[in-house]
């Protein structure tokens, strides 16, 4: 859990708007029959443009079947659009948990033009991902190949195809702007801060309302990422949000553990350390703390009884200056071995690496001593 900063003016400009009922997703245990798609490689030296689009015809053809609209309808009547996609032969669809959360019904809209109503067997709000089951004949189910996110880079090319606004089967280009990304969810801790999810692909692919749920693919026609969000400042008349270059997608190895458990329990279970924190210090703040380090996740707050306490991490204590800086807290600089620089790095490996249940070692700098920590993670509560 991240502590959130009283900038009240920043998060203005920069709100991480939803893309739910009016805005704008993956793993099976199992593998996938799907064939891979048969692309012509990329060129070597000068790109080839004529070549290039031919690619991504091709990956239009492949990958669309499996893209699908979903219409969610509440009891008082009110609705939201979003997107999805067939995550195995046997009727999964994954979409995000926004979409559908609160839905009393559940359309699914196939690009064939078959449409059927579903049943939403998982959600979590923690990753904004869902499943909704389908009964068809296989001939309308058409599973998209999963890709893995590990090995995605910034620059690398990607597609999402979705339903903006309504208009289905739309696709739209663009790169990987950034991996690794923490995001704040809507999901509010006991405490009072709010739990942020880890390991968000960020990208300039044109995303808008209808698109959450949709895939993100390489040019494989893989799927690395779930649309889910947009960061904007810009907004319509009747007030959607408007696309800035700035999207997000959860990857698709978070899918891989999440969607599992979603199709056999239900729901699934987030590792949990119990603090709050603040990285990316301003360099006069991290003087005035008195930290040896320009990098590292400050530790602010400890969850009373919480495993980071009963582990012994230290957390902030006496208020320093006017700003509310507090000295005293640890800087955690390592998990199991591994540097965390950011957050959003122990985000990340936590989310995609362990369970409730399973241990840590924390490394600290405390002043300018290196302590390592033992911890024992516990579920969100």
């Amino acid at each position: 859990m991240k502590k959130r900063l009283s900038l009240v003016v920043l998060f203005l400009v920069l709100a991480v708007t939803l893309l739910a009922c009016q805005l704008t997703g993956i793993v099976p245990t199992r593998s996938v029959t799907t064939p891979q798609p048969t692309l012509a490689p990329l060129p070597s030296g000068q790109v080839n443009m004529v070549n290039e689009e031919s690619r991504l015809i091709t990956l239009y053809a492949q990958v669309s079947p499996g893209v699908v609209a979903v219409r969610a309808y509440s009891s008082n009547g009110s609705g939201s659009l979003g997107s999805g996609w067939v995550f195995s032969g046997d009727g999964y669809i994954v979409t995000n948990e926004h979409v559908v959360t609160g839905a009393e019904i559940v359309e699914v809209d196939f690009q064939s033009g078959y449409k059927t109503f579903g049943t939403v067997v998982g959600a979590d709000a923690h990753s904004d991902l869902a499943v909704i089951k389908v009964n068809i004949t296989a001939e309308e189910l058409h599973p998209l190949t999963l890709g893995d996110s590990s090995v995605l880079v910034p620059g690398q090319i990607v597609i999402a195809i979705g339903n903006p606004f309504g208009l289905s089967g739309t696709m739209t280009t663009g790169i990987v702007s950034a991996v690794g990304r923490a995001i704040t969810t809507d999901v509010q801790a006991s405490t009072g801060g709010y739990y942020s999810s880890g390991d968000i692909i960020q990208t300039d692919a044109a995303l808008n309302p209808g698109n959450s749920g949709g895939p993100l693919l390489n040019l494989n026609g893989e799927v690395v990422g779930v649309n889910s969000a947009i960061r904007t400042t810009g907004y319509t008349d009747s007030g959607e949000p408007v696309n800035s270059g700035i999207g997000f997608a959860i990857s698709i190895n978070i899918v891989k553990r999440v969607v599992p458990s979603l199709i056999t329990n239900g729901k699934f279970e987030y590792p949990y350390l119990g603090i709050s924190t603040q990285d990316n210090l301003a360099l006069m703040d991290i003087q005035a703390l008195g930290l040896e380090s320009n990098t590292g996740i400050y530790v602010t707050s400890v969850v009373p009884g919480g495993p980071a306490e009963r582990a012994g991490v230290r957390a902030a204590s006496q208020t320093i200056n006017s700003s509310g800086l507090e000295t005293g807290g640890d800087l955690i600089i390592a998990v199991d071995g591994t540097p965390v620089q950011w957050f959003d790095d122990l985000m990340r490996y936590l989310v995609l690496n362990k369970a409730p249940g399973d241990t840590v070692m924390l490394t600290v700098l405390r002043g300018s001593e290196q302590v390592d920590l033992t911890l024992t993670l516990a579920a969100r509560p």
